[in-house]
């Protein structure tokens, strides 16, 4: 998977899974596999030992990786499918919903 529809710092709300219907941004994006990491979404629990930067260890939670699939970008609090033209000779994303150019 080349290229994808939703980029780092965007907002989308989850569409499938454990956490649909909740929203959170964008904080990166793997076009290899087509995952993206969210703020807040997908938490798991991790088992850390205790180590020089975290001297007590323990159980911590943080975000893993949901299927770019399962999210949708959000314009104007709107979930909406994107598309792609050239304006201007610049390719750019459009909101399917509206007609407008996302920046």
């Amino acid at each position: 998977m080349s290229s994808l529809k939703i980029k780092t710092g965007d907002t989308v709300k989850v569409i499938a899974g454990k956490d649909k219907d909740k929203e959170g941004k964008v904080l990166s994006v793997n076009t290899k596999t087509g995952k993206v990491l969210v703020e807040g979404i997908n938490l798991v629990q991790k088992h850390t030992k205790p180590s020089a930067a975290n001297q007590e260890g323990g159980i911590i939670s943080k975000e893993a990786p949901i299927d770019a699939s399962n999210v949708m970008l959000l314009v104007n609090g709107k979930a909406t499918r994107v598309g792609f033209k050239v304006e201007d000779g610049k390719k750019v994303r459009v909101a399917k919903a509206t007609g407008e150019v996302i920046k």
